[in-house]
């Protein structure tokens, strides 16, 4: 894998650049490499199959889809790519599942679900096989899920109204959330979901697991969107830490956080939109 080229490939985000695709609030990467296809995440609808289609992209051909955690921005366009392809195997956390709920803080308060759109039994009976593990685990040759990441670092906010029940009183760590990372010949390539493990503690673990000490890309949503200027400074000086030198931040990062990046690393933020490709 180190030898051999990857690609990947942005089906959908919460922007667009180019004028035959479309955009919606998610997130879904198409990664390309030689021992397979797989599928980061599917956005909150079947939008991304569409996209797909006009990018050239054959839905049939991937072998696998990697879950980063269980909302729906992330997990609504399941049901439709197990119906095109009922071989797929579909890897995850066994919290992926769960019932989730948001509450929105407003003049009349409200509450709505914010979990996956389509159950565990139903996934198992559709697809080829559904791995869900808390542990780090190779999708394919050089392609891998984190686990579980450590919350270690104090200024990482990985909180919000994220609620387990309706009535919003157990709160939800999300302790599903994690991220994938690539080796190929130019480094360790990170993927991120939302990051709500923090972005730091995900590059950490992700160091750890690999026993370097450079990280070449990370690309994802970053969940920075409301995040104070002193934990962008402690980011940003992770950034550099890692030598990371493409930073896609997208989706959950927020306008202020992406401008951000753009001012400290001006040369390394690249675009992260719908129809994005990038080759490693």
């Amino acid at each position: 894998m180190k030898e051999k080229s990857i690609s990947l490939s942005v089906l959908v985000e919460n922007t667009v650049t180019q004028e035959e695709l479309r955009a919606e609030h998610g997130l879904s990467v198409l990664i390309e490499t030689p021992y397979g296809q797989i599928l980061w995440d599917t956005g909150q609808s079947p939008l991304f199959i569409e996209n797909a289609r006009k990018m050239g992209i054959q839905i049939e051909n991937i072998s696998c889809i990697a879950l980063s955690h269980g909302h729906y921005d992330h997990t609504g366009g399941l049901s439709a790519i197990l119906v095109l392809n009922p071989r797929i195997k579909v890897y995850g956390h066994p919290d992926i599942f769960v019932q989730r709920f948001t509450r929105n803080r407003s003049s009349v308060q409200s509450v709505r679900p914010i979990g996956s759109p389509i159950v565990k039994e139903i996934v198992q009976l559709k697809c080829q096989s559904l791995e869900l593990n808390r542990q780090p685990s190779e999708i394919v040759p050089g392609v891998f899920l984190t686990g579980e990441i450590p919350r270690i670092i104090e200024y990482e906010d990985t909180g919000g109204d994220f609620f387990l029940d309706i009535a919003c009183t157990k709160n939800d760590p999300i302790i599903d959330d994690q991220a994938l990372y690539i080796e190929s010949s130019q480094g360790i390539v990170v993927l991120l979901g939302c990051a709500h493990s923090g972005v730091v503690n995900t590059l950490n673990h992700v160091s750890k697991l690999t026993r370097q000490e450079k990280i070449f890309a990370v690309l994802g949503g970053t969940h920075l969107f409301g995040a104070s200027k002193e934990r962008l400074d402690a980011t940003a000086e992770a950034f550099s830490r890692y030598d990371v030198q493409v930073i896609g931040p997208c989706h959950c990062t927020g306008l202020k956080a992406i401008t951000y990046l753009k001012s400290q690393f001006p040369e390394r933020v690249v675009e992260c939109s719908t129809g994005s490709h990038y080759t490693f």
